[in-house]
């Protein structure tokens, strides 16, 4: 009985032994790993080779059998048995140099597994997300070999520079620059691979129309884990807008200071012509005296006249001053500046020379602007004159009008206008032309480029001045050798009103009729020459140096009328006459001043419409503006404004 459950119990071993055997190389073999998975194969022969040995061992031993051979076929069994168990709880590793692992185990290499996964998926997704960034951003980004060849091209740069990715990737990015952009590019490129970092700077490139781009680049070396240079990101941001926002600012800051400058300069013109107006009209009128008193010396009247002749020069010369402060007196009507281009035409037909082609081409249609016509016509004049010098070998000279519309942001007017439609005037040459330099200045006062003795500097200041005045604005272009276009833009009114009558010549003035004068100037030698004059015009005159003094001659004796300078210091003479008036309300007064009626008005020192005779004046002049001031009422309230003095 024994022998029968040794013999029995070694059956079972065997086997067991083969069916493991089996059971590795069976998942093996459908795996296709018989050949590769060599360590279950030899695991697959260990039990083969066991099942043959106690298959043996049975057959040498199921006859002499001992308690030892049996103890260790038990144990050889329980071993089996227990590799059975595990079989079932433990799966087949078919992957290559494993056969089994235990659940424990294959947790954690599924924990490790899905989180490299997880690690991979947020990798993916980020570089998903960053890829999508920069193929959507408005900024180019481009990715370049060390050499320049562009192998990476976002919808930025299609959008920047006008080529497509296709039409861009394997080229290189020398076909973005000129030749000057081309060598910085290159010596850009040098200095990356030769180990230097990044760098930023602004450059102008070139987009596919041919149209220029300025460009804020970045450029940054991609390096690989030795640190050599791989390839290359360049980054380009589009700033023509910011830098074209950047000039306009600029040019209206500049356009800003100039109009500073030129009324700064505007108000000291002003003061220089008021002085000189009151010495001009003391040696204008004691010249007179003198060629009245000499009439016996025809030798002395005749250098008395050429006095009298640079007097008239230099008063002219002082009224252009005052235009260029706005200060001149000046009838403005409605115009049609057609008119005014034929009339300076036919005058330099006869005068410019025939070494200038002149050129006339006014509008197809009335162009009206409410201005000065005489001043309209002197500004054409001044420009010609101008554009008639600056050709000394002859050239060309066009007149034109028509009109312009303008959007209020252009930066070369001087002065700034607002948006409208402007008839517009312009003086064309084909002469010298000028440095920006001379063209940033040829509106001052007493600046110019003409030898000495050829010009006084003021006429294209009494053209600012002229213009301004109506409202409009001036443009000039101008290049060396090639020549000088002035625009001028004027308010266009709806339509011309009835032209003026043409004045009849003045009467000579009435006499006085021993009338009392009561004159009030500061400067003593100018109230000499007003009291002579209204002397010998039948007046009887009281003079005073202040409004005080004045005011106690009026006190002792009165007047029948009242001729003040406007400005002086302690009382201007707005204020002496608001006094006198509340003494005697209709009391004429007639005011003078070296400044224009119009630039006291535009200050409010005075009112535009009263009583008024600018210095310099002839006693002519005087005698009738004194005799109309006389006929006129005066209302209680008088007719001025003391505001500002």
């Amino acid at each position: 009985m024994p022998d029968r459950m040794f013999l029995l119990a070694n059956i079972v071993i065997t086997v067991a032994y083969a069916s493991i055997m089996v059971a590795i190389l069976v998942p093996v073999a459908r795996a296709g790993q018989l050949r590769t998975n060599k360590l279950a194969v030899a695991t697959a022969l260990i039990f083969f080779s066991c099942a043959v040995g106690h298959a043996l061992h049975v057959t040498a031993t199921h006859v002499h059998w001992s308690w030892t051979s049996a103890l260790w076929d038990s144990f050889t069994a329980g071993v089996g048995i227990y590799y059975w168990t595990l079989r079932r709880g433990y799966g087949v590793l078919l992957g290559p140099g494993a056969i089994f692992v235990d659940p424990w185990g294959q947790h954690r290499l599924d924990e490790a597994a899905a989180r490299e996964r997880a690690a991979n998926d947020l990798a993916e997704a980020q570089r998903a997300t960053l890829a999508t960034v920069v193929e959507h951003s408005d900024d180019a980004i481009i990715a370049l070999t060390p050499e320049g060849t562009i192998t990476a091209w976002n919808q930025g740069a299609e959008k920047v520079f006008g080529y497509t990715t296709a039409e861009m990737v394997g080229q290189p990015a020398a076909v973005l620059a000129d030749r000057l952009g081309a060598e910085h590019q290159a010596d850009v490129l040098a200095r990356l691979r030769q180990g230097h970092g990044g760098a930023t700077y602004e450059a102008r490139r070139l987009r596919k129309d041919g149209r220029p781009v300025d460009l804020a680049v970045t450029i940054t070396p991609i390096l690989d884990q030795s640190g050599a240079t791989v390839g290359i990101s360049a980054i380009a941001r589009d700033i023509t807008a910011a830098k074209e926002a950047t000039e306009r600012q600029r040019a209206v800051e500049e356009r800003t200071n100039r109009a500073q400058r030129m009324e700064s300069l505007g108000k000291l013109a002003g003061g220089v012509a008021h002085d000189f107006n009151n010495i001009l009209a003391i040696i204008g009128n004691y010249t007179d005296f003198a060629i009245e008193a000499t009439s016996d010396k025809p030798d002395v009247q005749a250098d008395l006249t050429q006095v009298r002749a640079a007097v008239k020069r230099a008063s002219n010369l002082t009224s252009q001053l005052l235009t260029f402060t706005r200060g001149d007196a000046i009838q403005p009507q409605d115009i049609d500046v057609n008119a005014s281009i034929t009339e300076v035409h036919a005058l330099l037909e006869r005068t410019i020379g025939p070494h200038i082609t002149l050129i006339a081409l006014p509008s197809a249609e009335p162009l009206t602007v409410h201005a000065d016509p005489g001043q309209l016509q002197q500004v054409l004049l001044n420009l010609s004159i101008n554009a008639r010098d600056a050709m000394p070998d002859g050239g060309t000279l066009i007149l034109e009008a028509n009109t312009a519309t303008l959007d209020g942001d252009e930066v070369n007017m001087q002065p700034p206008v607002a948006a409208g439609t402007y008839a517009r005037l312009v003086v064309s040459d084909t002469g010298e032309g000028m440095s920006a330099e001379t063209a940033a200045r040829i509106f001052e006062p007493f600046y110019t480029t003409k030898p000495r003795g050829k010009g006084t500097g003021l006429g294209l200041a009494t053209v600012y001045g002229i213009v301004t005045e109506a409202g409009g604005s001036i443009n000039v272009y101008s290049e060396a050798g090639i020549g000088t276009t002035f625009r001028i833009y004027l308010p266009l009114v709806p339509a011309p009103s009835t032209a003026p009558a043409v004045p009849a010549a003045p009467a000579p003035p009435p006499s006085g009729n021993g009338r009392t004068v009561l004159v009030v100037d500061d400067e003593p030698a100018l109230a000499r020459v007003v009291a002579r004059i209204l002397t010998d015009g039948g007046y009887r005159v009281l003079a005073a140096a202040t409004g005080p003094e004045a005011l106690a001659l009026y006190q002792q004796h009165g007047c029948d009328v009242l001729l003040t300078d406007v400005i002086m210091p302690e009382m201007p003479g707005p204020r002496l006459a608001e006094l006198l008036h509340e003494h005697d309300p209709g009391l004429p007064v007639l005011y003078m001043s070296g400044y224009s009626n119009g630039l006291l008005g535009s200050t409010h020192v005075i009112d535009r419409d009263i009583a008024f005779i600018e210095k310099p004046f002839t006693a002519g002049d005087l005698l009738t503006k004194l005799a109309t001031a006389r006929s006129t009422v005066v209302s209680g309230d008088g007719p001025f404004d003391a505001r500002g003095v």
